[in-house]
């Protein structure tokens, strides 16, 4: 460890990175009285939730794009709506060009005499579906803001909270019938595409279903596991309406800044163009961080809101953490599969399948260009392959169809959330060498439904898995800062026996994505490792305090 040379500042807790759950985590730990200092290694705060000018006159939420899991306790908690933030749902959830010239359309009111066109079965089907879906998100939704049980050895009396903690989880799942539990088996462990299977015919709804499944997610629909992510995207709401999808008005940014107004109003120090480049340990103890620059803060409780992997691999000296853990974060799988694009267009796009120059419900959307669950697992094997999918899956989201803010009048912006690629090119191959290809090809992919797409494209930002690593830390291009699969959620997120928001070393947490309930622009991780945090440097009786649910 390298000796302290500049000054010291104290404060009660310190954060590494003002993404979103930093700032939630950190807007509670000021609500009770703790002093709170942020550290951001970029220029503004957000993370990955940030709106910036990518063309001139254009603005667009640059990597996150949607809003639908952020909590709605953490905004009421942290009064975002006092701070400026408005959501507005889509006219239409999803929208989804056929093969043979046709299309579906999703949305409330709609879904049923649409899947009926494709097939009568289908369409009798959805409401038991949907039914199903939704009971178990329901009781999913109340461990949300829980933290999971943490499984560790030690005596009884240390185990005695954790047990208290699976009989409590155990009372909400009996609430579930048989059939029920069965269900959320299938879910936990199977695939999207089969569980899709069991339930429907014509390809079309099963691709608009399936598609939540590998969204941020570089797997095969078919891959075991893919019906958890399939679940884990139904958590959400906007405005009190559940499952619904929607847009922050002035782009996910507005999100973070007003999360960051709150966290300065109750006095959170927030410091941009800090990146830290050691977290501090003295007696096997985190006790602050050093910044690039050479300064170090100490504090009672370090807080990381970083990938797990960057914390534990970067940040600290690897000789301080015991061998099976340090072995353990190493094999931490990361990778989204994600190409990220935002392009500025004179127009909107003009479907083949439904012409017409005016904006339409299908515009406010999400757009998904993968028309099978075939297709789809097509794209995945051919990106594990050659290192990204000749025919990739597209969800194009054109925001200023509902927020005129984002774009010159007349004209609009287009988030495209592209899959698979893969999150490392084969042969040592570097993405820096490939990626305006591979960008031109999603042009080229959206312009085959769309003709009229590549001739309105004005100018293009684009991120791949190596561009989101570098600017957002987002390792392998990784959304959710680790794959949610059955061994890295709940009880094992990060890892068996540091489930509730701490590692190995005392007075070091974590409170990003890593952690439960996972990705997602959700505030939920930061929600929970703060209530723990306080637990911890105040007691529970004073974090049952701020934290009880409003009357």
């Amino acid at each position: 460890m390298r000796p302290v040379s500049s000054t010291d500042h104290a404060c009660d807790a310190l954060i590494i990175g003002a993404g979103h759950n930093g700032l939630v985590c950190a807007a509670y730990l000021a609500a009770a009285g703790l002093r709170v200092t942020i550290l951001e290694r970029r220029a503004v705060a957000g993370g990955a939730a940030v709106t910036e000018e990518f063309h001139p006159g254009f603005r667009n939420s640059v990597a996150a794009y949607t809003v639908s899991l952020l909590n709605p306790r953490v905004i009421v908690d942290l009064e975002l709506g006092r701070y400026g933030l408005r959501i507005l749902e889509r006219r239409l959830a999803n929208f989804l060009p056929t093969v043979d010239g046709r299309y579906l359309k999703i949305g409330a009111g709609r879904t049923e005499e649409e899947v009926a066109r494709f097939s009568v079965r289908d369409a009798a089907r959805l409401q038991s579906y949907s039914r199903r879906i939704e009971a178990i998100a329901d009781v999913l939704r109340e461990l949300v803001l829980q933290a999971p049980p943490n499984v560790r050895q030690g005596s009884w009396r240390e185990a005695l909270p954790e047990l208290l903690s699976v009989a409590r989880l155990g009372g909400r799942l009996r609430r579930l019938d048989m059939p029920m539990r069965r269900e959320l088996l299938a879910l936990f462990a199977g695939s999207a595409g089969d569980y899709l299977d069991g339930w429907f015919e014509s390809d079309p709804i099963k691709a608009v279903y399936g598609f939540d499944g590998v969204v941020g997610n570089y797997a095969s629909p078919y891959s075991p596991g893919t019906a958890y992510v399939l679940l884990h995207h139904a958590f959400g709401e906007v405005n009190g309406h559940k499952g619904a999808w929607g847009h922050a008005v002035g782009g996910m940014g507005a999100i973070t800044q007003a999360m960051a107004q709150c966290c300065v109003a109750r006095g959170v120090k927030l410091r941009l163009c800090s990146p830290v480049c050691e977290v501090l340990v003295e007696g096997g103890r985190a006790v602050g961080a050093r910044t690039e620059a050479g300064e170090t803060i100490r504090a009672a409780a370090v807080i990381a809101n970083v990938n797990p992997k960057l914390l534990y691999l970067k940040l600290l000296d690897p000789a301080i953490l015991p061998t099976d853990f340090r072995a353990r974060i190493e094999h931490w799988r990361c990778g989204s599969g994600t190409f990220r694009m935002n392009v500025a267009l004179s127009e909107l796009p003009q479907f083949s399948c439904l012409p017409g120059r005016s904006p339409g419900d299908h515009h406010t959307a999400g757009i998904i260009l993968a028309p099978t669950l075939a297709y789809m697992e097509s794209a995945y094997f051919d990106a594990r392959a050659q290192g990204w999918s000749r025919r990739p899956i597209i969800e194009l989201v054109i925001p200023s169809t509902l927020d005129d803010t984002l774009a010159p009048p007349g004209a609009h912006v287009a988030s495209l959330f592209c899959q698979h690629v893969a999150p490392h090119l084969p042969d040592g191959q570097s993405w820096d060498a490939h990626r305006e290809a591979v960008a031109d090809l999603m042009i080229d992919t959206v312009a085959a439904y769309a003709p009229n797409f590549k001739r309105a494209v004005l100018g293009r930002q684009i991120f791949s898995p190596l561009d989101l690593e570098r600017t957002f830390g987002l390792i392998g291009g990784d959304i959710f800062h680790g794959a949610l699969s059955l061994d890295q959620m709940f009880s094992a997120r990060p890892m068996l026996g540091h489930a509730r928001y701490r590692g190995p070393l005392p007075g070091l947490y974590m409170c990003g994505s890593g952690t439960h309930p996972g990705g997602g622009v959700t505030g939920a991780p930061g929600h929970n490792a703060a209530r723990e945090i306080l637990a911890d440097l105040r007691g529970r009786r004073s974090a049952a305090r701020v934290f009880a649910p409003p009357r």
